[in-house]
Order: C-alpha cells, then sequence, then structure tokens
C-alpha cells in the first residue's frame, strides 16, 4: 500500500480537470485508488503505465482516459507516490 502525495501543481489541474468534465471525477479517483493499492507495476494494462522521458525522466505516465494523462514519481523505499501532473496532452507536454 502507497501513500499518495499530490502536489500543489497536481490539485490545481485536479481542479481544472474536474471542472471541464465532471464525470472525469470519478475516473481519477478509481484511478488513484488502484494506484495507491497497486503501485506503477500492478497497474491494469488499459492504463498504459509506462516511465518517462526527457523533462519527466524517471516519473510515471498512465492514460486515465485517452487524452487525460496523470504524471507520478514512485519512492518505493518510502512506499510513496507524489502526484506531479494531470491534465490533457497539450496541457502537459
Amino acid at each position: 500500500m502507497f501513500t499518495l502525495k499530490p502536489t500543489n501543481q497536481f490539485k490545481k489541474d485536479a481542479k481544472r480537470a474536474i471542472r471541464r468534465a465532471s464525470k472525469n471525477f470519478d475516473l481519477i479517483e478509481g484511478f488513484l485508488e488502484e494506484l495507491k493499492v497497486k503501485g506503477a507495476i500492478g497497474l491494469e494494462k488499459r492504463y498504459l503505465a509506462h516511465r518517462l522521458a526527457g523533462n519527466y525522466r524517471g516519473n510515471w505516465e498512465a492514460h486515465i482516459k485517452p487524452d487525460l494523462l496523470i504524471i507520478w514519481f514512485e519512492v518505493t523505499e518510502d512506499n510513496e507516490i507524489i502526484l506531479l501532473r494531470l491534465g490533457t496532452h497539450s496541457d502537459l507536454f
């Protein structure tokens, strides 16, 4: 079991994503619950979880929806997941 720690930027991103479409809230909440329990390695394949390169090197990304992404960093020795960003491709890249 991991502890989720959202950054301030993630909180802002989440508010924006929910404001755009309130149905995203349930999807985001469901994904975060699964991430909390299983970590990046145990996620379902439908989320397409993978490591990133470039500016986000060492972080993980998953697709909650085809154009709703979440980026996080996993600290395995502390069982923490730091939630970095949430948004569309154009928001994040």
